[in-house]
């Protein structure tokens, strides 16, 4: 089992803000230790995970939690991007978001998704989401550490 002490680098992709703080209050509750960054859209995504304009100082996360429905450059695109870029495609990609669709669920696996999780509409089942996928992630997978070429 990953220990609890380790530090985790957590990048939210929503552009529910309401969402991301009630995400990163539960992560940090459920074995994140670590930082937990939020951005509200794809593009702000990719300029933080490529660390450009005012994510020059940014670090490369070890996971990434990916809403799909998103203005400017939606989830999809991102996922695809991520996925297509030798840096960035080591990283897992959770995608949690409100769609049920078979279509986005079988395009999110294609495009290199690691799981797809649906974001329940209720408090209750939102929470228990977000601690079940942190347990499984925090607790029990392995991520990258930071000294891995990954982040070389």
């Amino acid at each position: 089992m990953n220990s609890m002490l380790q530090s985790f680098d957590v990048l939210l992709v929503d552009d529910n803000p309401a969402d991301t703080d009630l995400m990163a209050e539960l992560l940090a509750r459920h074995g994140c230790r670590g930082n937990i960054h939020t951005v509200g859209d794809g593009e702000e995504a990719m300029a933080f995970l490529r660390a450009q304009g005012k994510y020059s100082d940014s670090t490369t996360p070890q996971l990434v939690i990916l809403d799909l429905n998103m203005p400017r450059k939606d989830g999809r695109a991102v996922l695809a991007e991520v996925k297509r870029d030798p840096k960035l495609r080591k990283i897992p990609i959770i995608v949690f978001t409100t769609s049920q669709s078979p279509r986005d669920i079988t395009c999110s696996y294609e495009l290199g998704a690691n799981c797809y999780v649906n974001k329940p509409g209720n408090l209750p089942e939102f929470v228990a989401a977000v601690t079940e996928f942190s347990n499984f992630w925090f607790r029990r997978a392995h991520l990258p550490h930071r000294n891995h070429e990954l982040y070389q």
